[in-house]
């Protein structure tokens, strides 16, 4: 028998009432996710994607750690602003029970800093190609820092406008120049690759750039890696570095592009299962 439109909105929309009715922080806690027996000896490996990009640019790193036995979950990371971004981050890993490795990538990296922090489950944290942000820094700030970065904002970037409900322009989504990001963001990876990266890009929310890090970065509590491509065209290696040096973390560099879980994939999986063996 077939359901009417009116039905399943109904449905869904009840379903929504008795999950927000119930409190979701509640259930959260309450009710956390409990991975394979086999797959608990091992931490749950959480990658959180960057800019212009998406949950599909861990598709290959993904394959191979869960080939390697580990649970992997991707979140989706809203690009709207680091400390919202964190929270978001940090209300998923409140459902994974156990020990966790956290990634990021790019602006990844300065999320995953401030949602593990106080998260006594993450072990690790892994930056690959990503800002490795200190309190009173931005992503802003942390690009400026050494020169050498491609990734011009006044030519390089498509500026979308947001508008609020009466009209007024109260934000705007960046993105890539379609023609620009196969040079300086997914150098040497296949052109066809890199035009399907580009057509799927996702935003990241102009004001983000600028919001200031705040609090304790997590990397001064929890031992961190970085993977670094010297062949970035975004985040210059020598900004990488630098930063690396000041979160202590053990550092990898590859020849690789601002994407190197794209390119190099089984360097990006190396780092991670290292971080996880070295913390388990």
């Amino acid at each position: 028998m077939r359901t009417s439109k009116k039905s399943l909105h109904a449905a869904v929309a009840a379903l929504a009432a008795g999950i927000l009715a119930s409190g979701i922080g509640t259930a959260v806690a309450s009710s956390p996710r409990t991975p394979p027996a086999d797959q608990q000896a091992k931490p749950t490996i959480v990658l959180e994607h960057g800019a212009w990009a998406d949950s599909s640019s861990w598709s290959a790193v993904t394959s191979r750690l869960q080939k390697a036995g580990y649970s992997v979950d991707v979140a989706a990371n809203p690009l709207r602003g680091v400390a919202s971004d964190a929270q978001y981050l940090k209300d998923l890993l409140s459902t994974i029970p156990g020990p966790v490795v956290l990634v990021g990538h790019s602006y990844g990296g300065m999320v995953i800093t401030k949602a593990a922090t106080g998260n006594t489950n993450v072990k690790a944290l892994v930056y690959v190609d990503a800002f490795v942000p200190d309190e009173g820094d931005s992503v802003g700030s942390l690009a400026a820092a050494v020169p050498g970065s491609e990734l011009d904002p006044a030519t390089s970037i498509n500026p979308v406008p947001i508008h609020d409900a009466d009209g007024n322009v109260v934000n705007a989504d960046l993105y890539i120049k379609p023609g620009l990001f196969g040079r300086l963001f997914a150098g040497g990876i296949a052109p066809a690759q890199a035009a399907l990266l580009a057509a799927g890009q996702r935003p990241l929310a102009g004001r983000a750039v600028d919001e200031t890090f705040s609090g304790v970065p997590a990397w001064k509590n929890i031992p961190s890696w970085d993977l670094i491509g010297t062949a970035d065209k975004v985040i210059p290696a020598a900004g990488q570095e630098l930063m690396a040096h000041r979160a202590g973390a053990h550092v990898t560099e590859v020849d690789a592009p601002h994407l190197s879980m794209v390119a190099d994939p089984d360097a990006v999986t190396d780092v991670i299962i290292r971080a996880s063996r070295a913390t388990s």
